[in-house]
């Protein structure tokens, strides 16, 4: 069996990338190692190693579920933040027989400012090739980031997600939990709220990732934008603006104007749920 790496990262599911794999997955049997460099947020103080690994790890999740449906085996990892380095330590592992790079044109990538293609190929006999995506082309689905913490499994915001998801085309939820603090018992609390959450929207038919971020939710909801670049709007779920410490520090409105994407607040009260756009 032949194995192929792919070394990418937003462009891990474009539809360029995809019609490659089916390309070799028609010559007989193969396999896939998925390698996505880790890519440090632009915001904050403070780097959150297990956050930025998970946002990698969503889109080696995502592209793994999207080749299956191909009926193409894959494994995936998240790789260095250097992508030279995350290449090389993978092709030392998988030994594969042609490494393909998945980037977007050159005005956009900084992978090919540094010449990364170039490197891999000299640093290796393996044949390597280089598929450009242009920048509208990522994950074939519309992508929505969702920001929620203690509010995140209530009754308002699962049904107000489902009246968002369409039949036409797929849209992906992207949760992101802002840490409780941060000593390891508040990650794993919040954790485990992302779980539920992500679980609860499985059940009701909605595809869905997640993540837990920063432990301020504007540094969170815009490292998540930044992770995911083509997601096109926001929403935000929190208590009202008298148990909302969210709300009393602007964060609706601040998410709006920074980000520029349409964001919808969805407000759990006591007594009862209520969405705004």
């Amino acid at each position: 069996m032949r194995t192929i790496l792919v070394v990418a990262n937003e462009t891990i599911g474009s539809p360029a990338l995809l019609a490659r794999a089916k390309e070799e997955a028609a010559k007989g049997p193969l396999r896939i190692v998925l390698c996505v460099p880790r890519k440090n947020p632009p915001h904050g103080n403070v780097i959150y190693a297990d956050s930025v690994f998970e946002a990698a790890q969503v889109r080696v999740d995502l592209a793994r579920g999207v080749l299956r449906e191909l009926g193409i085996d894959s494994i995936g990892e998240v790789g260095d933040p250097d992508p030279y380095v995350a290449a090389t330590d993978a092709i030392a592992e998988y030994h594969p027989d042609l490494v393909i790079v998945s980037t977007f044109p050159a005005a956009a990538s900084g992978w090919l400012r540094r010449d990364f293609v170039g490197r891999i190929a000299e640093a290796t006999r393996i044949p390597v090739e280089h598929i450009v995506s242009e920048i509208s082309d990522g994950i074939p689905f519309d992508e929505t980031v969702v920001v929620a913490n203690r509010t995140a499994n209530s009754e308002a915001l699962l049904p107000q997600l489902a009246s968002m998801a369409t039949t036409q085309h797929p849209r992906l939820f992207i949760f992101v939990i802002p840490r409780d603090g941060g000593d390891a018992v508040a990650l794993k609390r919040s954790q485990a709220r992302l779980a539920q959450v992500v679980d609860r929207a499985h059940a009701a038919g909605l595809l869905a990732a997640g993540m837990v971020g920063d432990a301020d939710p504007y540094t969170a909801t815009m490292n998540a934008l930044d992770f995911f670049p083509n997601a096109r709007d926001v929403v935000i779920s929190t208590y009202s603006s008298t148990r909302s410490g969210w709300l009393r520090a602007d964060l609706v409105e601040r998410v709006r104007k920074a980000s520029g994407r349409h964001v919808q607040h969805v407000v759990t009260r006591d007594g009862g749920d209520q969405a705004a756009a």
